[in-house]
């Protein structure tokens, strides 16, 4: 059963409309500046994935964090919204995602870009960031001060100790809680780590790859595979810009979009 997603419109209204799905542990605020700048060119929708940020939770006993789920959902939210054909935009986890839609429903993706992720299988990643996580006690909370302390004393990366700190709210009358299924998604990390696509799964729409040129998070030894699975397909590096391009380079991250889409009119 697909999730009602939460999402944030940035505006652009009137021009091809683009949407967006987000990686790991984020949700659509971290797209809010990349965002702003793509309504130049595409009216900005950016969703919430089902566990992540304003979006239900999935379910028990399954919790189901499958790409499959997750692709529906987004489905779901298309046919609600009435935007049937839009260029969709997935970062990493979001990628994923963004790949099993576009192979499994073509009809309803325009184009597909795919920020800083490959259609392979990955080491689970994110498993630092959810032990710290998960080993802070948030009945015990006084302060986010406090819990941006305990996150960097665990974490080699103040600016990932932020990043997660955009997931921690506090309630007036119930105290700090975090926005993610934490444990659902800890659960399905591994299962996340793989590829959303398998052998012989072709996409034959027009396809951005966008790599950061810091992140190595799509190698060159990547590009035949992408080729098996993408007909129509680009490779685009960004320089000075790690896993996080959209973040790291918000400017060029936009520019490119919109060079891209000069090839769909």
């Amino acid at each position: 059963m697909p999730l009602p997603l939460a999402y944030r419109y940035f505006g652009g209204e009137g021009q091809p409309p683009l949407v967006i799905l987000h990686g790991m542990l984020g949700s659509s605020r971290n797209w809010t500046t990349a965002g702003k700048l793509l309504t130049r060119s595409f009216e900005v929708f950016a969703l919430d994935l089902r566990g992540h940020g304003d979006s239900p939770w999935a379910p028990p006993p399954e919790r189901d964090y499958s790409f499959a789920a997750c692709a529906a959902d987004v489905i779901a939210w298309l046919d609600t919204k009435g935007v049937p054909n839009p260029i969709l935009l997935g970062h990493s986890l979001g990628g994923k995602i963004a790949m099993r839609l576009a192979v499994d429903s073509p009809q309803r993706c325009r184009a597909l870009v795919v920020a800083d992720i490959a259609p392979r299988d990955y080491a689970p990643h994110h498993v630092e960031a959810f032990a710290a996580m998960r080993s802070l006690d948030l009945t015990k909370l006084t302060s986010r001060a406090e819990a941006e302390e305990k996150l960097k004393a665990q974490l080699p990366d103040e600016n990932l100790a932020r990043f997660l700190l955009t997931n921690l709210v506090r309630e007036a009358d119930a105290g700090f809680r975090w926005r993610i299924d934490l444990e659902g998604l800890y659960a399905a990390l591994p299962s996340l780590a793989r590829s959303s696509l398998k052998s012989g799964e072709v996409y034959a729409g027009s396809t951005l790859f966008l790599r950061g040129e810091d992140s190595d998070f799509i190698r060159d030894i990547d590009r035949p595979l992408i080729a098996a699975h993408f007909q129509r397909h680009q490779i685009l590096a960004l320089g000075r810009a790690g896993h996080n391009l959209h973040v790291d380079q918000p400017t060029a991250f936009a520019a490119a979009l919109e060079y891209f889409a000069l090839d769909l009119k």
